[in-house]
């Protein structure tokens, strides 16, 4: 089982080059619990890159680059499907 609808869809963020950046989702409720992965411009994020972590629903970006602005979907997922949220876009000025 996987519901529609996000507990939380994350926000639009507007931070300054350097400073952090932090999105959070709640994901569907599921069984079982859906875990999370989060995409930047329709591309999976690599979390091995070390301004970047991703802890329960929470993607948190280190020392923002003009780079890292784009849009943000945050993806539900559990053996029956995915589910993604609403796009939220992180401005880097």
């Amino acid at each position: 089982v996987l519901r529609d609808d996000f507990r939380q869809n994350p926000t639009d963020v507007v931070v300054a080059a350097g400073e952090p950046a932090i999105l959070e989702c709640q994901p569907p409720r599921g069984h079982p619990e859906p875990t999370i992965y989060w995409k930047k411009d329709k591309v999976r994020i690599d979390d091995r890159e070390e301004r970047i972590s991703i802890r329960g629903g929470k993607l948190m970006i280190s020392n923002t680059k003009k780079s890292d602005a784009g849009m943000y979907t945050c993806v539900g997922t559990n053996m029956v499907g995915e589910r993604d949220s609403d796009p939220a876009e992180l401005t880097v000025f």
